[in-house]
C-alpha cells in the first residue's frame, strides 16, 4: 500500500502521561512508557515531559529500543506576545529537535487558547482572530518556518480543538496566507473530526502540505457529550473523548488510501490522549498497531 521506507509508524506518549494534565499517568516513568512503545512494534515517538532533554541520555534511552524522535509540540503565542517571544523559544526548541534528528517540528499558535483551560466550554468559548491578529500570525509563522528550514526541517501547523485555527475554513485562511514552502501542514483526524469538519476532504485539499500526521479516533456517544454539555477540551479528555484509530467513528479506509496513493512520506504517528488509569496505555498502543496492520500492511 505505501512504498518501502516512505512512512514510519510512531505513537505519542500522551496516551501513558498528559503533558496538560500531569496527575494522568503520574504512575507511568519514561523508561516504561518508551519500552512499551518498542513491545507494541513503533518506531517513533514525540517527545513528552517526562523526556530528559540532555540529547546523549535521551539518545541513548531511545537506542536501547529502536526508536527516533519524530518531533514535539511548540506553543506559539503570535496573536498576543511580541514576535521576539516566541522566536527565542523556537530557536532552542529546533535545536533540540535538530540534534535528535527530528525533520518536523509541530508547532500550534496557543494566543487565546481554551484547549488547556477547565471551565471553558471547548466550542462556545473557541477563539476568533482578529484581521490584524491573522496577519501577525502569518508573518510570524513564516518567519518560524525560515528558521526551521536553516536546519532542513519542516515546521508543521497542528490545527486543534479550542484554538483560532481549529476549522477548515480557518485552516483554509492560514494556508493562503502563508508560505508554501516555509509553513506546512499537521493531519490531525481526531481533532478534525471532532470539530465538526471532514478529515478526507481536507486532507485532498492539503496533501502538498502535509508532512506530519497523527491518528487519533473519536468516541461519537462522548463528543455529543462534550458538546450538549459544554465541557471543557481538557474535561473531554478525561471522559475519553479520543481514543486511538479503529476504536471510534471514524473512518480510516480513505484515509489511508489517498495518504498510500498520494506518495505521503513521512510519520504516521499515533496520539490519543486518554486517561491511562481508564485505557491502559500497552493495550491501546496493541490495539492501533493491530489496526494500523490491518488497514496498511505496515
Amino acid at each position: 500500500m505505501f512504498e518501502n521506507d516512505a512512512v514510519k509508524l510512531g505513537i505519542s506518549p500522551i496516551g501513558w502521561s498528559n503533558d496538560d494534565m500531569p496527575d494522568l499517568g503520574r504512575e507511568n516513568t519514561f523508561e516504561q512508557c518508551i519500552s512499551e512503545m518498542a513491545l507494541a512494534g513503533f518506531a517513533g515517538t514525540e517527545v513528552g515531559h517526562k523526556y530528559p532533554r540532555d540529547t546523549t541520555l535521551l539518545k541513548k534511552m531511545l537506542g536501547l529500543r529502536n526508536l527516533e524522535i519524530a518531533g514535539a509540540w511548540f506553543s506559539a503565542y503570535l496573536t498576543t506576545a511580541p514576535y521576539e517571544r516566541t522566536e527565542k523559544a523556537f530557536i532552542q526548541h529546533r535545536d533540540f529537535l535538530y540534534e535528535m534528528g527530528a525533520e518536523v517540528i509541530v508547532v500550534s499558535e496557543q494566543g487565546h487558547s481554551v484547549q488547556g483551560k477547565t471551565g471553558q466550554p471547548v466550542f462556545a468559548a473557541k477563539p476568533r482572530f482578529t484581521d490584524e491578529e491573522w496577519d501577525r500570525l502569518a508573518e510570524g509563522l513564516n518567519r518560524l518556518g525560515r528558521l526551521a528550514r536553516e536546519k532542513g526541517m519542516k515546521m508543521v501547523y497542528h490545527p486543534h480543538m479550542g484554538t483560532g485555527v481549529q476549522t477548515t475554513e480557518e485552516i483554509d485562511r492560514l494556508m493562503s496566507m502563508t508560505d508554501q514552502n516555509r509553513v506546512f501542514l499537521l493531519y490531525d483526524t481526531g481533532h478534525l473530526y471532532l470539530s465538526g469538519e471532514d478529515p478526507v476532504e481536507v486532507l485532498k485539499r492539503y496533501l502538498p502540505r502535509i508532512k506530519h500526521v497523527h491518528l487519533k479516533d473519536v468516541r461519537d456517544p462522548i463528543a455529543a457529550k462534550v458538546k450538549a454539555e459544554k465541557l471543557s477540551f481538557l474535561d473531554g479528555v478525561r471522559e475519553g473523548v479520543f481514543t486511538v484509530p479503529g476504536d471510534g467513528g471514524i473512518d480510516f479506509t480513505d484515509i489511508f488510501n489517498i495518504l498510500s496513493e498520494s506518495n505521503y512520506r513521512g510519520w504516521l504517528l499515533v496520539e490519543a490522549e486518554q486517561d491511562p488509569s481508564k485505557a491502559n496505555p500497552l493495550e491501546y498502543a496493541l490495539k492501533a498497531r493491530k489496526f494500523i496492520k490491518q488497514k496498511t500492511g505496515l
